[in-house]
């Protein structure tokens, strides 16, 4: 199996020297070999676990976080990929509608051609940001609302990263455990810690948090957030958080 050196690897991954002396000091990638003169050799394993890091990074993950997803005992790379292909499909399919509105536009500019008023907004999608905003606004108030997006817009852009790697963390310890049964203290322990986390955007208590696990089931949206970790997995975590919300069992 071949070995690549610090160097080979650098410039294979186009990544600096010193960034792969960085991932190696803080334990993200560790060599496969290190000879008697600590020259640094890398394998097959050490390659795919560099590439992870990169998807996560060009996702706007923080270093801290993606050692932490990747450590979890729960973490698998085939999931893992088909998270970062269909996280970018959805950016693929809305940079690509962007640059069909940006074309139209300058054809309409340069040559005259029709382009009725609603194609000039396409892809830009305040609309949906909107819809999205009126139906937490309904369902929960305005106040709600407000609260809500006032503690993201605290969080900043690292600390909002940092919460949404480790929603992705629980989801995916959750999917692991999908073999047990939802009662499991194992099971409840991270239905506890999905609960805890929801606190970061808004406080709930567990009458919310059940009407919340029920539109899990219920809203295609939610469903196919959960789902895409593994298939029946909305509907796992609604009948955990169902027996969380019934009994005070104790997890930890």
């Amino acid at each position: 199996m071949k070995k690549y050196s610090v160097n080979q690897l650098a410039k294979l991954a186009g990544v600096t020297v010193r960034t792969l002396h960085h991932y190696d000091k803080i334990g993200l990638l560790k060599p496969a070999v290190r000879t008697e003169k600590n020259y640094r050799h890398y394998g097959r394993e050490e390659l795919l676990r560099l590439q992870q890091i990169l998807f996560y990074k060009a996702l706007g993950f923080p270093l801290e976080d993606i050692k932490a997803i990747m450590e979890d005992p729960g973490f698998d790379l085939i999931r893992a990929l088909q998270s970062h292909k269909e996280t970018l499909q959805e950016e693929s399919q809305r940079i690509a509608q962007l640059l069909r509105t940006i074309n139209k536009t300058i054809d309409n500019l340069k040559n005259n051609k029709e382009m009725k008023d609603e194609e000039m907004y396409e892809g830009l999608k305040p609309a949906e940001r909107e819809a999205r905003r009126k139906e937490v606004s309904e369902r929960w108030g305005a106040d709600e609302l407000k609260k809500s997006e006032d503690r993201v817009r605290k969080m900043g852009k690292e600390g909002l990263a940092k919460a949404k790697a480790e929603g992705e963390a629980i989801n995916k310890k959750l999917a692991s455990l999908m073999d047990l049964d939802p009662a499991d203290l194992q099971v409840q322990a991270v239905v506890a810690r999905h609960f805890e986390h929801l606190q970061v955007f808004t406080p709930i208590g567990k009458e919310r948090y059940l009407g919340l696990g029920k539109l899990y089931t219920e809203d295609d949206r939610f469903r196919a957030h959960y789902d895409q970790h593994a298939t029946g997995l909305a509907d796992f975590l609604y009948q955990g958080i169902k027996i969380f919300c019934k009994h005070d069992l104790q997890v930890k």
